[in-house]
Formats: C-alpha cells, structure tokens, sequence
C-alpha cells in the first residue's frame, strides 16, 4: 500500500468557501474516487491556506488515472481550480506532487 502526501496552496481569500465546498462534496465525486483507489483520503488545511493531502492507495499513478476518465473528476477540478494558487494553471489533480516519505512508525 503506498502513502501518499501532497500539498497545494488555496488562495487566501478563498478558505472559507474551500472548506465549505468540501463539506459538500458530491455524492458521484466521492464514489469516484472509492472506485479508483483513493482510500484513506484526507485533507488539511493551514490558515494561511496551506492544503496538505494524504491518501493510501495500491498504486498513485493508477489511481490518478483512473480519476482522470471520470467526467465527475473533470467537473469538480474545473469548478475548484480557481482555489488554488498555481502559477502555470495547472488544474489541482494534475498539481499534486507526491512528497518524499522520509520516515515512518
């Protein structure tokens, strides 16, 4: 099982909307990424609008990709990309970086 971290920068202004886009997250949205391999999912979010993503997946790239045929995943990335602070427009999905894994219990 990998672990998988991440992290995006929301814009400032824009928190309190992100926070309660995701207390509503699509019913379709959230079955999609069950499907594709996204367990374990969580964000956390910094005041300052630093997001931090975790997730356990069997394989990132396959489950990435796997969001990436789903039309729900294109919907949802396109309504919350002007969240995010990212200097070449890349939508949040295509963003997320694996960070490094440098220890663990």
């Amino acid at each position: 099982m990998q672990r998988v971290c991440f992290v995006l920068q929301v814009k400032p202004e824009r928190l309190e909307e992100y926070k309660e886009r995701h207390r509503n997250v699509w019913p379709e949205m959230q079955k999609a990424l069950r499907e594709t391999g996204w367990g374990n999912y969580s964000l956390f979010l910094r005041d300052d609008g630093l997001l931090v993503g975790y997730l356990e997946t069997a394989n990132f790239e396959r489950a990435r990709a796997g969001m990436a045929k789903r039309d729900v995943n294109d919907r949802w990335q396109r309504e919350m990309g002007d969240f995010f602070v990212q200097p070449d427009g890349a939508l949040p999905d295509r963003a997320m970086q694996p960070l490094e894994e440098v220890f663990h219990l």
